[in-house]
């Protein structure tokens, strides 16, 4: 059923959120424009793996077209070796592994489902059919709430935009937050990442651990650090095809393994506090980050720093770790915000993209609802914000709890939870109830 099309929606910002709200809300009907600060379509393509959980997915499914959501499925990895993710020590020692039956029970189908997808293709399956929807080079610099209950956008070219509802999907330094709610912040966490893609090869994979070219390891050192190491394979599926699944002219324009979208590869990202940290971080280059990473794990397991030392240097990156602080509920009005905009998180959970789909999800349901008269509109928003509010920040303190856990000073909780793993491992019946479900988001009541 087709809503009343007299709605019309203005979202700021093309990320992954942004993106799938569109789409959901074409597809009920709804008048929407997507302005996004970004030049191109290949900007920005940097060529690393998200994590899509069960309840992204089944927000992708619900908001693309059919075919749309074919495609994803088609050029993402989904769980299906009997590792779905290990936890181990510095020396490669395991301390548990979780198969795919632990982490999202059996599914019965492709919607709810992790899956492991290149943040390139998730970009190009998101801009699908949207050429009359997405506009470039629109960097959005505020807005006003006119008499008439409408709200005018204002783009740094000079430009302006007519709405009923502005979303604010600007990201983590969002100019619509700013200005809706100037007391919300986002601040540096202390913790700081370092990380790189390392290239798989004929030749590097005789060098690589068949085991990190599996499925995610989390690696658990006793000291106040510790690695993320996960592959990517793109398969048959990821030759490129066009405009899914391949370079989409972004190798040409960012030469290099950062921007490739072809050829696989395990990520890896190392992590500690700043102050375990050279003073002179930032100013380090590409080759000293990874010389630098390489000596502070200097007495790891070859396994895990041949993924430092034959990484691709030119992927080598600084991660600053930053997270927005819990706000109270606002006075709603016509603009409101989605994703990071609002609830930018750690990556230490991997569930960010998937809140940020959630968003998407809830607020294409209010939109909907408000656009076929069923419910005024800013109480529709009202219960979108509501519910956002509650799991978006419990989100928030779950991926910060994780990351502080990561690099921890405490050698007490890190002993205990490298033996809680390894009793789990022994014991099936702990290990479900412990880790069933692993990499959903949690609900509020949770925290």
């Amino acid at each position: 059923m087709s809503a009343n099309t007299s709605v019309r929606v203005i979202i700021a910002g093309g990320g992954i959120g942004g993106l799938a709200l569109a789409h959901g809300l074409r597809k009920a009907g709804i008048d929407v424009a997507v302005y996004e600060r970004d030049r191109h379509r290949t900007d920005r393509l940097q060529g690393f793996r998200i994590h899509i959980s069960p309840r992204g997915s089944r927000a992708l499914h619900e908001l693309l077209p059919e075919q749309l959501y074919r495609a994803f499925v088609a050029h993402s990895n989904p769980v299906e070796s009997e590792f779905g993710f290990g936890f181990a020590t510095e020396r490669m020692s395991t301390l548990l592994e979780l198969d795919r039956e632990t982490i999202e029970g059996n599914p019965t189908d492709d919607v709810d489902r992790n899956f492991g997808v290149s943040r390139i293709t998730l970009r190009q399956v998101l801009l699908s059919d949207l050429d009359d929807v997405v506009h470039y080079d629109k960097a959005i610099t505020g807005y006003t709430q006119l008499p008439d209950g409408r709200v005018e956008a204002r783009f740094a070219d000079g430009t302006t935009a007519l709405g009923d509802v502005l979303v604010g999907a600007d990201g983590g330094t969002s100019r619509v937050r700013a200005q809706l709610l100037p007391h919300a912040q986002r601040v540096d966490t202390g913790i700081v990442a370092i990380g790189g893609k390392y290239m798989l090869t004929e030749q590097s994979r005789r060098r690589l651990a068949p085991r990190l070219q599996i499925a995610p390891v989390s690696v658990i050192p006793p000291k106040s650090c510790g690695m993320f190491v996960a592959p990517h394979e793109f398969g048959a599926a990821g030759a490129d095809s066009g405009t899914i699944g391949g370079n989409d002219g972004a190798a040409q324009l960012y030469p290099g393994a950062l921007f490739d979208n072809t050829r696989p590869y395990v990520l890896w990202s190392y992590a500690a506090k700043r102050i375990d940290y050279p003073a002179d971080l930032e100013a380090l280059g590409p080759r000293e980050l990874q010389d630098l990473a390489d000596r502070l794990t200097a007495d790891w397991s070859p396994q895990l720093r041949e993924l430092i030392t034959g990484c691709d240097t030119d992927t080598v990156t600084l991660l600053p770790i930053r997270t927005s602080v819990p706000v109270a509920p606002w006075e709603t009005t016509n603009v409101t915000l989605l994703g990071d905009a609002i609830h930018s998180m750690t990556p230490f959970r991997g569930i960010g993209a998937n809140i940020a789909l959630r968003d998407a999800h809830v607020l294409t349901g209010a939109l909907t609802a408000a656009a076929r008269g069923e419910r005024p509109l800013l109480e529709a928003l009202h219960d979108y914000e509501t519910q956002m509010i509650g799991y978006g920040f419990a989100a928030v303190r779950a991926s910060l709890q994780a990351a502080e856990q990561t690099v921890s000073d405490s050698r007490v909780s890190r002993t205990m939870a490298r033996t809680v793993f390894r009793l789990a491992g022994a014991l099936p019946p702990l290990k479900r109830k412990m880790f069933g479900g692993m990499g959903s988001e949690p609900e509020p009541a949770e925290i």
